[in-house]
């Protein structure tokens, strides 16, 4: 027990910058309440709020074994906030594509959490998913600014072999080493369920016959009423206001940018299904315009016929009668696997492993009790395109909860002793950053104790 204890004393030491890049995509701004500014770093803000949803997405992830206190949490958040300010200061650029894929994965992540894009909405207040998406980009777009920030202060940093056995031996001399979950490494192989040529002619040629009646003087936002597949449509009637660097996909912002203003687009395909557009207006660098968005419907029998082929492949790799690998290369239709045997990356640390603790519920109870190199059963699933699929999945490799151990874990030995390293280096720059930039603390939050001069008191 007293090992336990000292494992959660270290914890503490890294859970603030561990979690940030998590918690800072949970925290973002509700649109329910408009609440006080703690403090203002440079043009940047945090707020009361801000403060209060870090500390229960920490209590959350650290199943309320570390206590930070609201001032170590302020601590941190201005940290971040000093760090993006002068990411602006020093001209950090960021790419739409880089912003864009983040927003996506958020949305996965809370959808996961959450089990419905609709719940998600609901839960933070937004009015719709482009709301909900708009909100994110600002979010991850802060993000990079700050991690490319980071990167450009601690870019030559690195750790020797001796650096990382003195750091492991200094945790374990003052029993502190820490305590790594059970990991696992999955990899899959995917069968979509594909509508039949005959269904996306169909679509095309519905989406054809109401561009037509449009043009005759129909109602575009009706004719989305009735008939898109598009979630948000009974709010805003299909209608979207559209930049360059909205979090659109490229198909849709590709489409919108080269219609003439009252111009009805031709049906387009995206991963979605199939569109329909419209352009009402031109605002400088914005389109505002309409969709239909039509989804190709997938029989029961096309849906049997992907169960019984994905059924029959994994009869085969059990039986031997081809490995897994080249059942990927010569089945698996999932384009984000299925160059890499079929391994699947996490989302949110870009690894191959996943904390089997933390893992999406329906996920975790499919693989769970699988030993190394067995496969789960096939299973139906359906992405948040609607695309629908079977597939199955093998365990490549697992490790069980353990104390750390130097030769087992020395790569993420190595990676705690470089990101301490790296703490250090941004902690001293922040010191130097504080004296020639913009603070401005609230009362109640000036009476906080910090490691840093925030409050620029001459006496320190």
């Amino acid at each position: 027990m007293q090992q336990k204890t000292t494992i959660l004393k270290y914890t503490k030491l890294t859970v603030l910058t561990v979690f940030f890049g998590l918690i800072s995509i949970s925290t973002f701004a509700q649109k329910i309440k408009i609440d006080g500014v703690a403090v203002v770093i440079g043009k940047n803000i945090v707020l009361d709020s801000d403060i209060e949803k870090f500390k229960q997405e920490v209590d959350l992830r650290t199943e309320g074994k570390i206590t930070i206190t609201d001032c170590e949490m302020l601590e941190e958040l201005m940290q971040q906030k000093l760090l993006a300010h002068h990411a602006v200061i020093d001209s950090v650029t960021v790419s739409e594509a880089e912003i864009s894929g983040r927003v996506d994965k958020s949305v996965q992540y809370f959808t996961q959490q959450y089990g419905s894009v609709d719940k998600v909405i609901k839960a933070y207040g937004f009015n719709d998913l482009d709301d909900l998406k708009k909100e994110l980009y600002i979010v991850q777009k802060e993000n990079v600014l700050i991690e490319k920030e980071q990167f450009q202060i601690t870019e030559k940093i690195d750790v020797t072999p001796e650096e990382v056995r003195l750091y492991y031996n200094g945790l374990k001399k003052s029993g502190e080493l820490p305590e790594f979950p059970a990991e696992i490494e999955l990899a899959q192989i995917v069968l979509n369920a594909a509508p039949t040529k005959e269904e996306n002619d169909r679509i095309v040629t519905k989406l054809t016959e109401i561009k037509k009646q449009i043009e005759e003087g129909a109602s575009f936002k009706m004719k989305a009423i009735i008939n898109s597949d598009d979630p948000g449509v009974t709010q805003n009637g299909g209608r979207y206001e559209v930049t360059k660097d909205s979090p659109f996909i490229k198909e849709f912002k590709e489409m919108a940018f080269s219609l003439d203003v009252g111009q009805i687009s031709k049906p387009f395909k995206s991963d979605f299904g199939y569109h329909l557009m419209q352009l009402h207006e031109v605002k400088g660098n914005m389109r505002v315009a309409s969709h239909i968005l039509m989804q190709p419907d997938i029989p029961d029998t096309r849906l049997k016929d992907t169960q019984q082929r994905a059924e029959q492949i994994a009869k085969d790799v059990k039986e031997g009668a081809i490995t897994f690998k080249d059942a990927v290369e010569k089945y698996s239709e999932d384009k984000d696997t299925k160059n890499n045997g079929g391994v699947i990356v996490n989302p949110y640390s870009g690894e191959t492993k996943f904390d089997l603790t933390r893992m999406d519920p329906a996920l975790y109870a499919r693989v769970a009790e699988l030993k190394k190199g067995e496969l789960s059963d096939v299973f139906f699933d359906q992405n948040r395109n609607g695309e629908k699929m079977f597939k199955f999945m093998i365990m490549k490799d697992r490790t069980d909860t353990h104390i750390a151990d130097l030769v087992e874990d020395y790569v993420k030995i190595q990676d705690l002793a470089l990101r301490k390293k790296k703490e250090e280096t941004i902690t001293k720059w922040a010191k130097g950053k504080i004296k020639d930039t913009y603070i401005k603390m609230s009362e109640t939050h000036n009476k906080c104790t910090f490691q840093k001069n925030w409050k620029k008191e001459t006496s320190k």
